[in-house]
């Protein structure tokens, strides 16, 4: 019986999805065997600092990888937010799945919405994008660092260290916890990370057999959208060390692709947004981040490169 193996760290979401993603393939080509390889990655067990602190989220990319070139796994499962703007060779993608909701929900056991937080109201994220934006809408808030899975974020908040969180919408969702969001954050005021919301397949590209195999999980409409996004950051040079959002959405056959550079430090943005071509979401995503940096994000990402 043939088999893939998927690399996958063993947070309850990364399971999730990679559970979603072997039954999709076991669907689409009845008589495969699929199994899960759970691994864990260093961003996973370093817990005490920022994500940028330590290497950014490529650290949980990294040792799938590594995994796959050593003949342990044929293809790892991410979320396609935390998978950078360039893959190393070899690597591919040859799946992007349907898009969940890419919206960030506001989570609070006292408040319903980020407007009705009284001043100096203590606000969980370790995200510099989320931060940014919270600075923008209300610079009188705490802002503290949060780390950890979704249960234990959770945990954190109901344990009354913070008064509110904020985590993205599908995560929450897929682990069963969307009854734990009070309010969605939506564009155009409050823009998603880019390709927040969608899973992605990584393999070796010259695995011709793997490649094949997951070409037929391809979602096309949701990867024009995040390859507009991407490619949007990718010009921006964009990495968890930099506050960058976006959101590419469909008006018929053309992308509206919305674009967002803050500053974490003083609440500072730069938005623009742009129409084009679904055909070519490279381009679109190449225009709006040259809006972006006539309007002065250039200036913002020379602070941050300091």
């Amino acid at each position: 019986m043939e088999t893939v193996r998927i690399a996958t760290r063993k947070s309850p979401l990364a399971l999730w999805q990679s559970e979603y993603v072997a039954g999709q393939l076991r669907q689409a080509h009845p008589g495969l065997h699929v199994e899960l390889v759970p691994m864990s990655t260093r961003g996973d067990e370093v817990l005490d600092r920022s994500l940028a602190a330590i290497g950014g989220k490529g650290l949980f990319l990294k040792e799938l990888e590594l995994a796959i070139q050593r003949g342990e796994a044929d293809c790892a499962v991410h979320s396609l937010k935390d998978v950078p703007m360039d893959l190393d060779a070899p690597f591919a993608l040859p799946a992007i799945l349907p898009r969940h909701d890419p919206a960030d929900g506001f989570i609070s056991n006292l408040y319903a919405a980020l407007e009705v937080l009284p001043p100096g109201a203590r606000v969980g994220t370790s995200s510099l994008r989320r931060q940014a934006q919270l600075r923008a809408l209300r610079p009188d808030l705490q802002l503290l660092d949060l780390r950890g899975n979704i249960n234990t974020r959770l945990a954190k908040l109901d344990n009354g260290g913070y008064d509110a969180i904020v985590l993205a919408v599908a995560g929450l969702e897929r682990l069963g916890l969307g009854n734990r969001i009070v309010a969605r954050l939506q564009p155009p005021a409050w823009l998603p990370a880019p390709a927040q919301g969608a899973v992605a397949v990584e393999c070796d590209g010259g695995n011709a057999r793997v490649m094949a195999l997951f070409a037929a999980l391809d979602h096309a409409p949701t990867r024009s959208c995040v390859e507009a996004e991407r490619a949007m950051n990718r010009s921006l040079h964009g990495s968890c060390h930099v506050p960058v959002a976006a959101i590419a959405q469909w008006q018929g056959s053309d992308l509206h692709l919305q674009g967002l550079v803050g500053s974490a430090g003083d609440g500072r943005a730069v938005r623009a947004d742009a129409v084009g071509p679904g055909s070519d979401p490279d381009a679109l995503g190449q225009q709006v981040a040259r809006l972006l940096l006539e309007r002065g994000a250039d200036t913002i990402l020379a602070e941050l490169s300091l």
